[in-house]
């Protein structure tokens, strides 16, 4: 008799463990599919009014009667600042977590990791503060000026004057912001991969960067893609250092030619005029209609990651088995 209640007992726990579990993950889904309505009937009468001029256009005029708006300056400047930001912080944290990983002796490897995580805690209104006050002027005086007396406006990336408010500073602070992220997250890739498999390395007589390029390498590849896409995602939705640094201008003159110029990206045009734009207005619509497009933008790259990662777990499985 107790052994019924027992079973019993059990398979009312698994049919409230399997509706707990489905309400967790229908809850995502409802979560995701609110933001997307929300963001595209906030954003409608953009839409209906510019068409696909808001995406490849770079006017942005708010006076009242006059209205006309395009996010061309706006996309283009996110996707700017986050290359140029992933260029200069990947190779630094694949550079930290293979040292952290391979190289550094036990000694030092707690401490420097320590803080490493320290910096992935700090707010990102506080690099940006420390960017405007302290940064900027060692990048306009021992970075920008140099280029610019070297190159001036004879290329065209280094044209324009250097002031310190623009995208480079802005890039180069938001690498300093993803490279804590990245290497942490590399760091512990790293550190998974079975020392099986650098003693074999080892045994054949490889190199520290052998073990690493033939032992660590294959194994943590798919999980580096991730860290790596998930420093971009930061990358690409970073507000507040960003909206401090990059010097905020608008329409045409937001559209990024030079590295010495202000521009904007998606996210710090939402945040310097969401407070100046009238409810239900077209302007409102607008930022509403770029904070759609920085979604979209979002989660495109997210299922580009996981289709990577899978492709290479995938090749990886098959020559494993090979």
């Amino acid at each position: 008799m107790s052994i019924l209640n027992i079973k019993k007992s059990s398979g009312k726990t698994d049919k409230i463990f399997k509706i707990a579990a489905l309400a967790s993950a229908t809850y995502v889904l409802v979560i995701i599919a609110m933001i997307i309505v929300n963001l595209t009937s906030g954003s409608a009468s953009v839409w209906q009014k510019e068409g696909l001029n808001f995406l490849t256009g770079s006017d942005w005029n708010a006076v009242e009667g006059r209205e006309s708006y395009g996010a061309a300056p706006y996309i283009m400047g996110t996707f700017v600042t986050a290359g140029i930001a992933m260029a200069i912080g990947l190779p630094i944290s694949f550079g930290i977590a293979m040292f952290l990983s391979e190289l550094a002796p036990k000694i030092l490897r707690t401490p420097i990791s320590f803080l490493v995580e320290l910096l992935a805690a700090v707010p990102s209104v506080i690099y940006g503060l420390w960017g405007l006050f302290v940064f900027r002027d060692y990048i306009q005086s021992w970075i920008e000026m140099p280029l610019h007396n070297l190159f001036g406006d004879n290329v065209i990336i280094f044209s324009g004057t250097p002031f310190g408010l623009d995208i480079l500073t802005a890039s180069i602070v938001l690498a300093i912001m993803i490279i804590p992220t990245v290497s942490s997250i590399s760091r512990e890739i790293m550190l998974a991969v079975p020392n099986s498999q650098r003693e074999a390395a080892y045994m054949l007589g490889a190199t520290k960067w052998e073990v690493f390029r033939m032992a660590v390498l294959p194994y943590s590849k798919s999980g580096l893609i991730g860290a790596t896409i998930l420093g971009l995602g930061r990358a690409i939705g970073e507000t507040m250092a960003v909206t401090m640094l990059i010097g905020n201008s608008t329409g045409s003159a937001a559209f990024p030619q030079s590295l010495f110029q202000p521009g904007q990206t998606m996210a710090s045009i939402m945040a310097n005029e969401f407070a100046e734009a009238s409810q239900g207005g077209l302007h409102l619509a607008a930022l509403i209609g770029i904070g759609l497009i920085l979604f979209l933008v979002a989660f495109g790259i997210n299922i580009v990651a996981h289709l990577l990662v899978a492709r290479m777990v995938k090749s990886h499985e098959g020559a494993v088995l090979a």
